[in-house]
């Protein structure tokens, strides 16, 4: 049975300015197809595009040219109002989960805020059960309700980001090097609570990492990005089996590995 693709580019380009003349192509004619219930992973190097295409393609920042589609609907030309409903389908997972987090509210607040903006439920008692909820699928206590961002480890806040993230249900979680900035215990955890929501959930991901030692944990397929072009496409165990680009080649070569004394 063939899968339904959940969300679609095609020959999308998007450039900076780079002082008064120049130009920077940042995405340079990218296509790409994201299967619904998978994994797809987005390496490569710091530079590359691939935020910058995370963005695109979440309808962050608009493209020069090219077409992008969520389901079965173009996305690319919409309003900002137009665009509403899509945005409780597509929900993103930042970087760094400090800076994130607004820092002057209360985790109970955050985690209500997109339940609240999307009128989920049509009571506070509702809300603050799947409040409850979301913090028990994150492996977070209820005591940390009434508490500041602060308060909290870089993985425990990056839990809270994905409680947000997840909280109205999305069919698409877009990760922008989510793991990235936390030590590599903490990484591992966040992985696994990652694949787990996955399961759970039917979620698909968009997993966007330079670290192809983090990417082989997660992903089902491999999309290798560098200098704005996708360079190779594959499943999983092939890239890293049977990389069929010297770019690819030379990531996998960059791979720290565990030396045997």
């Amino acid at each position: 049975m063939e899968r339904q693709i959940i969300l679609s580019a095609s020959h999308v380009k998007k450039s900076f300015r780079a002082g008064m003349k120049n130009k920077v192509m940042a995405v340079n004619d990218v296509s790409l197809e994201i299967l619904k219930g998978e994994t797809l992973a987005l390496v490569g190097e710091s530079g590359c595009g691939k935020s910058t295409l995370a963005r695109l393609l979440m309808r962050m920042i608009k493209a020069d040219s090219g077409s992008i589609f969520f389901e079965d609907q173009e996305i690319t030309g919409m309003s900002e109002r137009e665009l509403r409903p899509f945005r409780r389908e597509m929900q993103m997972v930042f970087q760094d989960p400090a800076s994130s987090l607004d820092p002057r509210m209360k985790i109970r607040d955050i985690i209500a805020e997109p339940l609240l903006a999307w009128h989920v439920y049509d009571s506070k008692e509702k809300t603050d059960e799947r409040i409850l909820e979301l913090l028990d699928m994150v492996d977070l206590k209820e005591d940390c309700l009434d508490r500041y961002p602060h308060q909290f480890s870089g993985g425990q806040r990056q839990r809270i980001g994905i409680a947000r993230a997840i909280a109205v249900k999305p069919k698409l979680l877009v990760c922008d090097e989510s793991v990235s900035a936390l030590d590599v215990c903490v990484q591992a955890q966040i992985l696994n609570l990652l694949k787990t929501l996955k399961n759970q959930m039917g979620l698909t991901c968009l997993f966007i990492s330079h670290d192809l030692a983090v990417v082989s944990f997660i992903a089902d397929r491999v999309c290798v990005m560098k200098d704005g072009q996708i360079c190779e496409m594959a499943p999983a165990e092939q890239i890293y089996k049977n990389p069929g680009h010297e770019y690819t080649r030379y990531l996998l070569a960059s791979v720290p590995q565990v030396i045997d004394f």
